[in-house]
C-alpha cells in the first residue's frame, strides 16, 4: 500500500529514542521528511545521521526543551521543512507517583512541560495545514487514558486533559482535511517502559525481572510490543490512507486494556 506519504512534511517531538524515535524513522522510510526533537543532542545526532543514511525522507534536528522552545521548533521546522504537514505530539512521561503521595505544587510543572506544549505547537501549525487541505495530529499517548495505570496518576490525569482537548479539536477541523487522532502504547520494549518496571519494583519491593514477568503475564499477547510495530500504526494514522479516521484513540497493546 502507497501510504502517501512522500514528501511530506513531519515534526516529531522527543525522537531522539523510543517510540518518537521510531515514528521518525518509519516516517522517514516511506518517504516523509522530518524534524527530530530533543533535550540532547547526542542521542539526537545519531537518530539523524541514521535516518539520513538510509536515504529515504531527510532528517534534521532541533536540540533543546519543548517546554522552553515551542515557537522555535516551529521556526526550525520552517527552515529546515518549509512546513508542517504532520505533527507528531510525543512528550515522555511525568515521574511515577500514586495519588496520595504526588504533592500540589507538582502538578503545575508537569502540565507546563507536557500539555501545554502540545496546545500550543498545534496552534501554530494548524493555520498550514488548514490552508493547504491536509493535515495531521497524532497525539502519543498511553493505554492509562482508558484503563488507568497503578502508581502513574500524573500520566493518567495530564493524558486524559489531552485527550479531551484533541477530541474536540478533531470535530472542528475535519471538514479542513486535518484529522487528529491518539495513539496508545501498552508496554512496548523502551527505555521508559524499563524505567516503570524499575520504580515499580522500588515501590513493591521486587525486581525489576519479576514486575516485567507479571506485566507480560496480564497481558493476552504475553509478551512487550515491539517500537516498529507501534511505529507503523502511527505511520498509518498519519497517512493519506486514514483521512477518514479522525477523533479516535487507538490501542496498540497486546489487548491489554480488557474494556470494549
Amino acid at each position: 500500500m502507497d501510504l502517501g506519504l512522500k514528501g511530506k512534511r513531519a515534526l516529531v517531538l522527543s525522537s531522539s529514542r523510543g517510540l518518537g524515535r521510531g515514528i521518525a524513522e518509519a516516517l522517514a522510510a516511506e518517504g516523509a521528511d522530518v524534524l527530530l526533537t530533543a533535550r540532547t543532542a547526542e542521542r539526537l545526532d545519531e537518530a539523524v545521521a541514521a535516518i539520513n543514511a538510509r536515504g529515504q525522507g531527510r532528517a534534521y534536528a532541533f536540540v533543546g526543551s519543548l517546554k522552553e522552545n515551542v515557537e522555535a521548533i516551529y521556526a526550525a521546522a520552517q527552515e529546515h521543512l518549509g512546513g508542517v504537514d504532520i505533527l507528531v505530539a510525543n512528550t515522555g512521561g511525568p515521574p511515577a507517583g500514586t495519588a496520595l503521595t504526588v504533592q500540589p505544587e507538582a502538578w503545575t510543572p508537569q502540565f507546563e512541560a507536557m500539555v501545554t506544549p502540545v496546545f500550543r505547537l498545534a496552534g501554530l501549525v494548524l493555520p498550514g495545514m488548514r490552508q493547504a487541505g491536509f493535515g495531521r495530529i497524532l497525539v502519543v499517548a498511553s493505554s492509562g487514558v482508558e484503563q488507568p495505570i497503578p502508581n502513574l496518576v500524573m500520566s493518567n490525569a495530564l493524558r486524559a486533559s489531552i485527550a479531551g482537548w484533541a477530541k474536540t479539536l478533531a470535530s472542528e477541523v475535519a471538514a479542513e482535511g486535518v484529522t487528529v487522532n491518539m495513539i496508545l502504547p501498552g508496554r512496548i520494549e523502551t527505555d521508559r517502559t524499563g524505567e516503570l518496571d524499575t520504580a515499580n519494583a522500588k515501590a513493591q519491593g521486587k525486581s525489576r525481572e519479576e514486575i516485567a514477568e507479571a506485566a507480560r503475564a496480564a497481558i493476552p499477547a504475553k509478551r512487550y510490543g515491539r517500537v516498529q510495530e507501534f511505529a507503523d500504526v502511527a505511520c498509518f494514522l498519519a497517512s493519506e490512507r486514514a483521512s477518514y479516521v479522525t477523533g479516535s484513540m487507538i490501542r496498540v497493546d497486546g489487548g491489554a486494556v480488557r474494556s470494549i
